[in-house]
């Protein structure tokens, strides 16, 4: 599949947003064509982006045990917050 997004008009504020991911992690990108870049630089922007776009959230409770009459379990939610 080409490299295509869903909303044509949105490539220049996905630009705009590579671009500040880039610089929150201290790689300088070019205008234009960056091939240049290392694996490591690449996946730590692209890294980036997605720790700002997908927020996760952990919440650790104890609940009381359905089998054990006054013994509690460990329990661990894990909610994704996509914007």
């Amino acid at each position: 599949m080409a490299n295509k997004s869903l909303v044509p008009n949105a490539k220049e504020a996905l630009n705009r947003f590579k671009v500040e991911a880039a610089g929150e992690v201290g790689v300088s990108l070019k205008q234009g064509y960056n091939g240049d870049l290392t694996s490591k630089q690449a996946g730590s922007i692209g890294g980036q982006m997605v720790k700002k776009m997908c927020t996760v959230r952990t919440m650790r409770f104890e609940r009381a045990s359905r089998v054990a009459t006054e013994h509690t379990r460990p329990v661990r939610y894990v909610a994704g917050l996509c914007t």
